[in-house]
């Protein structure tokens, strides 16, 4: 089977009601990296993350797999800030993208019971998913975005309404699958935690990408004043 990526923006632009939301936009997105794509709120992180997965119309420019974009889509998932439980079991909720994909029902159940435990849920499986914590939840929800292993995950600000256990967990569960090579897509406006999980970082501001790079160069040799600012706590 032939790898997704990488993925290539070109000249990308996502406009509403004659705003500029994001562009134009050219990058390049390679398999392996746990990628933060970081800048201040209203940079357009999360545009660009459901453009980049599909959800968002493009108003110009192209983005293109390494793949069809049919099969493009099925190899990857995408988890929200806010996530949407199914109005049914733990369990049923993990079930539920295997069931899509021709999964029989007992090797689905094998599968979501050994999801919830990996996430510290076993005691939670026949209870309804829409009355768990927001902790919980999110790591549902991952845990339902990974159960199909994609080879590509995108992560809208996964942690922003957590407290720090909950977020703990979430960042063991996302370096886990960084370490297994899996190719993660991830925003934030929180520098702590870029710091944390990084291996690539794409810096945006007010709709464009100031800069790319690897995270070690981008936290200590920034290369744009805006970047330099950012990282400062300045406003920008």
């Amino acid at each position: 089977m032939k790898a997704t990526l990488p993925l290539k923006l070109r000249d990308v632009c996502v406009r509403r009601r004659g705003k500029t939301l994001i562009g134009p936009i050219d990058l390049s997105l390679d398999a392996g990296d746990l990628t933060i794509v970081l800048g201040p709120n209203g940079a357009g992180k999360t545009t660009l993350m459901r453009a980049m997965h599909g959800l968002q119309r493009l108003s110009s420019g192209s983005i293109n797999y390494a793949v069809p974009t049919v099969a493009a889509r099925d190899a990857q998932a995408f988890v929200s800030q806010h996530p949407i439980m199914m109005r049914r079991s733990l369990r049923d909720n993990l079930i539920y993208p295997l069931k899509l994909r021709g999964t029989s029902r007992d090797e689905a159940t094998v599968m979501a019971e050994d999801w919830a435990a990996r996430i510290e849920l076993t005691h939670a499986l026949s209870q309804a998913a829409p009355n768990l914590s927001g902790g919980e939840k999110q790591k549902v929800a991952l845990a339902r975005a990974l159960i199909t292993k994609p080879e590509l995950v995108f992560l809208d600000e996964p942690c922003a309404n957590l407290d720090g256990h909950a977020t703990r967990d979430i960042e063991t569960m996302l370096l886990a699958e960084r370490d297994v090579g899996r190719t993660l897509v991830m925003s934030t406006h929180d520098l702590g935690q870029a710091r944390r999980l990084a291996t690539r970082v794409i810096f945006m501001l007010k709709g464009r990408v100031h800069e790319t790079g690897t995270a070690d160069s981008f936290f200590s040799t920034p290369k744009t004043a805006e970047a330099v600012a950012f990282l400062k706590g300045d406003i920008v």
